[in-house]
């Protein structure tokens, strides 16, 4: 039909003046790439005259869907709505088919000829807005695949420890993440599926972290308003810990505190649900180093070595609670469930075995480092045994 090639342009001009008013920036493409527009519906126009000759099923226009396969993922990298592309595909073919069955009924076009005309306008139609639509979900995951990526080197550079701050905020804009003024680590077990679902349901403002012997998140702002009740909410039975809020250059310094506290937490010595570590420093500063705590719990308790397994327990279990209640006898008796005659007996046994040691306030200082927030290891023994569970601070 050379008739419908001399009237390419007006059916374009239509096309134009169709979306100029709902869609202007599509107005403005078929302006812009008028050329390789025109080249792709010359080729429809003689797809259609083919079939007009010879009807039968229409068959894929491959040749020319890597244009509309471009044009979705333009969509998609513009923000905009795949649905509207496909109402202005459903436009253009509405426009292209009033042309074509116009030119077709004046020639004479047998019926089914015209019906073959009709199923190949909209089968083109449908092949375009599937093409579109490939485009459109290729372009995404791309961007989805790339942002992520981004936000896993900004997560490394985070935690390095050797990014300076220009670096880092350079690094921010890259992910689309907006740096905020303080930050926390969030620890959570692998194979929790409570933590695994926190995860996954995290906002964009917090970041996942995943590396060998590390999983949980960097979450923002960690001490504003509503925050901290509901990360306390949010990971109840997650086996969880959140580390102290600090200022982005010292989040790495933070992370091996975090981790101490969930070492202290499958240890049984902090039982809270989840763990926060700032209301246990003082427990995660006596545990960083359990050989140290281990020598230091030695050398302080040599003077029971001497002792029966049994009393020596009794003897060690009398003394932190002596030293946490500051001699007062009817709190230990209280906190022991014994009579205080029983406290005076024991007090005065430990007083016979440690001498004027435990008259001084160094040595106290001492043995209240060591007892408060552990046990007491065998005589000889190198090793920090199970621990009693610190109790839980109360939470505002």
């Amino acid at each position: 039909m050379p008739v419908l090639h001399n009237q390419l342009p007006e059916i374009l001009a239509e096309v134009r003046a169709q979306f100029a008013t709902e869609w202007p920036e599509y107005a403005e493409f078929l302006s812009h790439d008028q050329g390789e527009v025109t080249t792709a519906a010359r080729a429809f126009l003689t797809w259609l005259v083919e079939l007009a000759d010879q009807p039968r099923t229409p068959t894929d226009v491959a040749p020319h869907i890597a244009l509309f396969e471009s044009i979705g993922r333009l969509e998609a990298r513009e923000g905009r709505e795949l649905s509207t592309l496909l109402s202005a595909y459903q436009v253009g073919g509405r426009v292209a088919w009033r042309h074509v069955s116009r030119a077709a009924l004046e020639l004479g076009v047998e019926p089914d000829a015209l019906a073959a005309l009709a199923e190949a306008v909209f089968v083109f139609i449908d092949q375009l807005s599937s093409a579109s639509a490939r485009g459109y979900v290729w372009e995404q995951s791309e961007a989805v695949a790339e942002r992520e990526r981004r936000r896993e080197e900004l997560v490394d550079l985070l935690l390095s420890g050797r990014a300076d701050t220009a670096a880092v905020r350079s690094a921010a804009v890259r992910a689309g993440w907006a740096l905020p003024t303080e930050v926390s680590i969030i620890l959570t077990d692998a194979d929790n599926p409570i933590g695994n679902t926190f995860l996954t349901r995290l906002d964009t403002r917090s970041l996942p972290v995943r590396r060998p012997g590390l999983v949980g998140a960097i979450v923002p702002d960690p001490a504003g308003p509503g925050r901290r009740s509901w990360l306390a909410k949010a990971l109840r039975g997650a086996r969880a810990v959140v580390g102290h809020a600090v200022p982005l250059e010292h989040l790495p310094a933070s992370v091996p505190i975090a981790q101490t506290a969930a070492e202290l937490q499958r240890a049984g010595i902090l039982v809270d649900d989840p763990v926060f570590a700032d209301e246990h420093l003082d427990a995660i500063l006596v545990h960083r180093d359990p050989r140290l705590l281990a020598a230091l719990q030695r050398k302080v308790l040599a003077p029971l070595d001497g002792q029966p397994s049994a009393t020596r327990d009794r003897l060690i279990e009398t003394l932190r609670s002596w030293l946490r209640h500051f001699g007062d006898r009817r709190a230990v008796a209280a906190e022991l469930h014994v009579h205080p005659q029983t406290v005076r007996y024991r007090m005065g046994q430990l007083h016979a075995l440690f001498g004027s040691a435990l008259d001084s306030p160094d040595f106290r200082s001492q043995l209240l480092l060591a007892l408060a927030w552990s046990g007491a290891p065998a005589p000889g023994d190198g090793a920090v045994p199970q621990l009693p569970p610190k109790r839980a601070a109360s939470r505002r």
